[in-house]
């Protein structure tokens, strides 16, 4: 056995190096990029009409002689900053308890319209919001009431400035569990979407050196078992250095967006931990899937057989991701249980709780399960690709031509 790990490691380096150095790989990592920095260009262009689009509006509720000179203050300060220069002030006239009033605005006036509402007049002015909401307008805010305080002054003098008191609501729990839902589905689909695109990688790489004779060079030299091994490990290997860059620019995305990116609450188990267990779980299904798609690869002799093992998988895939996405909302239900102990639907149905729940030894659990199954599946394809390589014993072969029966 530790011929065959230090073989693997060795298949492992060769394969690394070969597709990571390669201007088809550099221009691999740069393919998904590419939307993305059109969209910030495009975004950059359409700025100006973005900032219309997304002007925060803060709601006054205040009787009418004080609503008068906040607005009048408003208006004479958007003449000499400029139209986008503060946000804009909704007057609303006092309906019923004051709390039960700023419930419904915020509540009413989500997305794009109310992000903070503003009351205790000119003397006394208090502003509640999301924080983010608050932080956003609160010095603008600060700035028109001590306009409208000195446009009130009537013997002119210079009245103190006041202090705005900021009430930052936290989010409805309602708000929480469907951010962390919607986290949930991207987490889900981000998982498939990168080990269906790097996973997919191995039937072409598998393909390419059946065709160019390289795979019974390496079955001379070494086990096969390690030539198996050893193309898993290498496109593990390269698909973290892809995760690497991707993540790398999206993290600097997120630092020069700092401030326009709507900030959102963190899964039940915190970033680091939901990031590290994101990492876990698709190690463990990359390894599922590409230990599947090796040993079936092995079997195909042509392209074009690549292409119509491709699909079924793909789709299959798809199935999987709708399984475990049925179940986000009953985690503990029969068809939540089931997605989890799925071998392929359990990384993605695990992903999903650890953005809605606190517990982790069902975590513990899952990964020790789905290595468990990566042990199965990788004994089972390595099988089916020592049978291809070698086509030894008469093995079974998934494509077959009539009357064309395996060497011996």
């Amino acid at each position: 056995m530790r011929e065959i790990i230090r073989a693997a490691l060795v298949i492992a380096r060769r394969d690394y190096a070969a597709t990571v150095f390669s201007k088809t790989f550099v221009m691999f990592l740069l393919f998904p990029l590419l939307p993305v920095i059109a969209g910030v260009g495009f975004g950059a262009m359409g700025a100006s009409q973005d900032r219309e689009t997304l002007h925060p509006t803060v709601a006054v509720i205040a009787a009418p002689e004080t609503a008068a000179a906040i607005g009048h203050a408003g208006a004479r300060l958007a003449a000499r900053l400029g139209p986008q220069a503060l946000p804009r002030l909704r007057i609303v006239m006092p309906d019923g308890p004051e709390p039960v009033q700023v419930r419904r605005l915020l509540a009413d006036g989500g997305g794009r319209g109310v992000v903070a509402v503003l009351t205790g007049g000119l003397d006394r002015p208090m502003l509640t919001g999301s924080r983010g909401g608050i932080g956003s307008v609160g010095g603008d805010i600060g700035l028109v009431i001590d306009t409208a305080r000195q446009l009130r002054a009537l013997d002119g003098a210079m009245p103190p400035p006041v202090t705005v008191t900021e009430r930052p609501v936290d989010r409805a729990a309602g708000s929480d569990a469907a951010a962390r839902t919607l986290i949930a589905r991207g987490g889900q689909f981000l998982l498939m979407f990168l080990t269906m695109i790097l996973a997919g990688m191995l039937l072409s790489n598998m393909i390419e050196e059946k065709s160019s004779k390289v795979i019974e060079v390496l079955a001379a030299a070494v086990p096969v078992d390690a030539i198996f091994l050893g193309k898993l490990f290498a496109m593990l290997a390269m698909s973290f250095t892809g995760i690497a860059v991707w993540g790398g620019a999206a993290l600097l995305g997120l630092v020069l967006a700092a401030g326009q990116v709507p900030a959102l609450p963190a899964p039940a188990l915190g970033w680091p931990v939901f990031l590290a267990l994101g990492l876990a779980y698709f190690t463990t299904l990359f390894l599922l899937l590409g230990a599947l798609f090796i040993g079936i690869g092995g079997q195909a002799a042509s392209p074009r057989e690549v292409q119509m093992m491709s699909l079924p998988v793909t789709m299959g895939q798809m199935g999987v991701l709708a399984f475990a996405s049925s179940a986000l909302g009953a985690p503990q239900s029969a068809m939540g249980i089931g997605a989890a102990l799925f071998p392929w639907s359990s990384p993605f149905a695990m992903l999903a709780r650890a953005a809605q729940e606190t517990a982790l030894w069902p975590h513990a659990l899952a990964i020790a399960w789905q290595l468990l199954w990566v042990a199965v599946i990788v004994r089972i394809a390595a099988g089916l690709f020592r049978r291809s390589v070698l086509k030894s014993g008469g093995g079974w072969r998934l494509f077959r031509r009539r009357g064309v029966q395996p060497a011996p």
